[in-house]
């Protein structure tokens, strides 16, 4: 009498198969990102917002992580403390009222104009918007970084 004939066990195929999309996963990732950042594309951060709470009068300042908040008659201006030569943080000297990169001493005007220095392009901005109460005085700035 002959035995009935077992199915054959497929739970070894199903791993198999699995660990072969897997591994064309990760290979199809491992060439694909190389390549969008060889192309230049970038996924732009969502923008972080700083309130600066103190009320500053023109000629004043404001030194932040990353910004320095400067302002002016024409009204506030928000320049980044990141150096375009080579990425250190720059410090605002207000005795000489210019920009200064500790490192390779790059000068920029306070609204961040390259004067001097083996930096090759001006400081970035940043968008800042003037806070006001109720009765519209001033009671701080808020800088989109």
């Amino acid at each position: 009498m002959a035995l009935p004939r077992q199915p054959p066990d497929s739970s070894r195929r199903k791993f198999l198969t699995s660990q072969f999309k897997w591994l064309a996963a990760a290979t199809t990732a491992g060439l694909v990102i190389p390549l969008l950042r060889f192309t230049g594309f970038t996924v732009k951060p969502k923008p972080r917002y700083v309130i600066v709470n103190r009320k500053l009068t023109p000629g004043m300042s404001y030194t932040g992580h990353d910004f320095i908040l400067f302002i002016f008659d024409s009204g506030p201006l928000a320049v980044s403390r990141r150096c375009t030569h080579l990425g250190c943080r720059v410090l605002f000297r207000k005795e000489l009222d210019l920009i200064e990169c500790p490192c390779h001493q790059s000068r920029f005007s306070p609204h961040g104009k390259r004067l001097s220095g083996p930096a090759q392009r001006d400081l970035p901005t940043f968008p800042v918007r003037t806070l006001e109460d109720e009765s519209g005085t001033i009671t701080g700035y808020e800088v989109k970084l």
